[in-house]
């Protein structure tokens, strides 16, 4: 499947979904509201957001909205091949800001996709070729040169752990965490990756579930202060992060067992 550019209004009601692709939500016109995985945050004209696959996203249009919606499977050109190294900027969900040369480069999508709708020829891979420029360009903004391995700091974990139980409650994102270490966010989502296999976004978010599955069964707290004290933005991101790591509703946790009933031999 290649890679698909569109530009479009984004519903002004809620709406949630999940998709095996990748997708870079960019504010051309008005606003957007988006929570990706408990992650929120809001789109305007040059900000944009990183939604990886599989991750469940709520977003809503405010009033009259236009967006650039990149659609990019895994293996289209653009994360492919001797571009595999792009698919890093999907390791977690993230908003961002056009700086001034990605704002040209954004102006000259808009035109360009105005001109192929008027009937304009379409070369083979021609959105490939769009979107592959773009990754790149945001690629180099958002990760700095990276250090050889023998120059990455080993993370010390359990400190790491601590900072979060205290703090779990106030949103935590992945730069908190590399403030914590006295790193770049670049540098530690690098040392992280290779020092646990998986990302610091993935582990916080492990986090956040185990400290939500401990108070669904020592407390009889409601599930909105649940979401409140372990970090998600509302009481459904907690519900569906939930879902998708466990494979079942938080409120299964507290449902009352059946009774034993007990038959006599006569």
């Amino acid at each position: 499947m290649p890679s698909a550019i569109h530009l479009v209004p984004l519903d002004t009601t809620t709406k949630h979904h999940d998709h095996d692709h990748h997708q870079i939500v960019i504010g051309v016109d008005g606003h957007a509201e988006f929570e990706i995985e408990g992650l929120g945050g809001s789109i305007a004209p040059l900000s944009g957001c990183i939604v990886p696959a599989s991750h469940v996203h709520y977003y809503e249009g405010v009033g009259d909205n236009r967006h650039l919606i990149l659609n990019l499977p895994p293996t289209s050109f653009p994360l492919a091949g001797a571009q595999q190294e792009l698919s890093r900027l999907f390791d977690a969900p993230l908003f961002f800001s056009l700086d001034e040369a990605l704002t040209r480069y954004l102006d000259f999508l808009v035109q360009e996709l105005a001109r192929l709708q008027e009937g304009a020829p379409q070369p083979l891979m021609h959105q490939d070729m769009l979107a592959s420029t773009f990754l790149s360009c945001l690629n180099v903004r958002m990760q700095p040169s990276r250090q050889h391995s023998s120059g990455l700091k080993r993370i010390d974990l359990d400190a790491l752990d601590r900072y979060i139980q205290r703090h779990l409650s106030q949103r935590l994102n992945v730069a908190h965490l590399a403030r914590q270490a006295c790193l770049s966010e670049a540098h530690f989502n690098d040392c992280f990756r290779r020092q646990t296999g998986i990302t610091p976004y993935q582990y916080l978010l492990t986090r956040r579930l185990r400290a939500a599955r401990h108070l669904l069964l020592s407390t009889r707290l409601p599930l909105s202060e649940i979401a409140d004290q372990t970090g998600f933005s509302s009481q459904s991101a907690l519900s569906h992060a939930f879902r998708r790591s466990f494979g079942h509703p938080p409120s299964a946790l507290r449902r009352p067992t059946p009774p034993t009933i007990l038959t006599s031999d006569g």
